[in-house]
């Protein structure tokens, strides 16, 4: 697929021309060799220091508090124990109705692995005309000419090529059009938007400027036949809304969409969406839309976030032998490829099957470095460890182990914007998240063990010499089938502190993640 949208079903080797077009469906969920392309089984990096960091410089009183308490039964597979560890935080009064975290500095496993080199971060380049280099300025002066030209000469819209003296020489002083053409909204060379949707196309082949003003003039052509603009408003239905949707953002603030093609293993969808060549139309002209409406709500100023991050999930997804669908695939893939260049910050494929290790194996060398570092793959059981490199827990859907779920009436309390703390819980040891509260409140918190296999309970320990403490949950064990985020309250009256605590007998270590915030109440 093209640099921009979810990728489609992918299953034709992609195109040398584009640069940034992902791949069909990923690569299998198999740990790499010397010989296999990759996976992504990259172990996610234990809680940041940052956060503490962060929260000594904004609340002085947090405190830090560690104990080792090794589990009195140890699991078979561990000779020795490795000491529990104990995370304390604390509630000053003054931060928000008193009530505040602090934590614990986690080091750095000692066994992660390297990411492979194919899967090194793609960096993205800076779309501001200062950071460019000479000839990457010249190039898009040069191409600024060319586009000015065919503007005043009204060739983008006849197709009729550009005449121009070889004695011309490009200027930077743009005059007044006669007539506006615009591409996602941006009118062409009115302002410095108009760069970042040039510098685009120049990217995508390699600075060439004749190349990339004949692939601009294509696509406005191609935009005017498919009538986008009308598409764009167009009612087209709600019936693919779980296959393809936008939710939170990565790190660094690119919005995240999720592809989830194991929906087409509902018969009675994959037939309504590719049955006939009318439904993959239909299909085709929805997927062009949804992309037209995310590329929509970017920010193509210098500087801005205009590229997206996709996900793409192959759990349950349907081979290569479903040719509806390869048909469908391989005319989506030539459009995207061929109209939005470099708008994907980063390819994430998720819950990789076993069959797509030879269909990437395949379609490898077809492909460009720069289309490769922009990928990574990941097999069911790294798919969250490989999500949290990018994303942040409260920004991943509880589905593919965080703690994001629409809002709804049963999870009123958090949303995205309230972060969540990771905490690496080693095996066999007990892990005890210590909430100190100094003011009357309700304390509300959720947590989920990646996982679980582990037992869970929760008590209150009031500042009292009488020694009593409340069960606000039983010891649980909580297995891989309960639950995946446990949510609870609690009402404090009298001063003391709130124990989460997660025993963890087995012999692997597991990745905790909770959060929390406290509600006022009156007498």
């Amino acid at each position: 697929m093209a640099d921009t949208a979810p990728p489609e079903h992918n299953l034709q080797p992609p195109s040398t021309a584009e640069e940034d077009t992902p791949p069909p469906p990923p690569p299998p969920a198999v740990e790499p060799t010397a010989t296999e392309p990759p996976l992504a089984s990259v172990e996610v990096e234990p809680v940041k220091q940052e956060s503490v960091t962060e929260a000594e410089e904004h609340h002085p009183a947090v405190t830090v508090v560690e104990k080792d308490t090794p589990l009195t039964e140890p699991p078979p597979e561990e000779p020795t124990l490795v000491a529990a560890e104990q995370v304390s935080v604390t509630v000053p009064e003054k931060e928000a109705e008193g009530v505040s975290v602090t934590e614990s500095e986690k080091s750095k496993p000692a066994d992660a692995k390297k990411i492979p080199e194919s899967l090194v971060s793609f960096k993205e380049e800076s779309n501001k005309v200062s950071d460019l280099s000479d000839s990457e300025r010249k190039s898009l002066v040069e191409f600024k000419f060319l586009v000015q030209e065919s503007i005043k000469n009204q060739t983008f819209t006849t197709g009729t090529a550009v005449k121009t003296q070889e004695t011309q020489t490009p200027s930077t002083e743009i005059t007044d059009l006669p007539q506006e053409v615009s591409i996602w909204g941006i009118p062409l060379l009115k302002d410095d938007r108009a760069d970042v949707i040039l510098l685009k196309f120049l990217r995508a082949r390699d600075f060439k400027v004749k190349d990339s003003f004949a692939m601009l003039k294509k696509t406005i052509l191609w935009r005017k036949e498919f009538n986008i603009e009308e598409l764009v408003d167009e009612d087209l239905g709600d019936d693919l809304d779980k296959v393809v949707f936008m939710h939170g953002h990565d790190k660094e603030g690119h919005p995240v969409c999720y592809n989830v093609y194991g929906e087409f293993q509902n018969k009675e969808l994959y037939n309504k969406t590719f049955g006939d060549e009318e439904k993959r139309n239909k299909f085709l002209r929805w997927r062009i839309q949804f992309l037209e409406r995310s590329i929509r709500k970017l920010d193509f100023n210098p500087g801005g976030i205009n590229t997206i991050f996709q996900v793409s999930d192959l759990k349950n997804s349907p081979g290569p032998g479903k040719r509806e669908l390869r048909l469908a695939t391989r005319q989506a893939l030539h459009l995207l490829q061929d109209n939005y260049p470099e708008f994907v910050a980063k390819q994430v494929f998720i819950n990789v099957p076993w069959w797509y290790l030879a269909f990437y194996t395949m379609i490898s060398p077809f492909m460009t470095q720069r289309t490769k570092s922009k990928f990574v793959f990941a097999g069911p059981s790294k798919t969250a460890e490989t999500l949290y490199k990018y994303v942040s827990p409260e920004q991943v859907p509880v589905q593919y182990g965080g703690l994001s779920v629409d809002y709804c009436e049963c999870n009123p309390e958090f949303t995205v914007n309230d972060p969540a703390t990771e905490i690496i819980v080693k095996p066999a040891t007990k892990q005890t998240v210590e909430i100190i509260v100094n003011e009357k409140c309700i304390i509300v918190w959720e947590l989920r063990v990646l996982g679980w296999d582990v037992t869970y309970s929760a008590e209150y320990v009031p500042n009292t010499d009488s020694g009593y403490t409340v069960n606000i949950q039983k010891p649980r064990k909580m297995t891989s089938t309960d639950e995946p985020v446990v949510s609870s309250s609690f009402k404090i009256v009298e001063l003391g502190k709130i124990l989460l605590t997660i025993d963890n007998p087995t012999s692997k270590k597991k990745k905790l993640l909770y959060r929390y915030k406290d509600k006022p109440y009156s007498d």
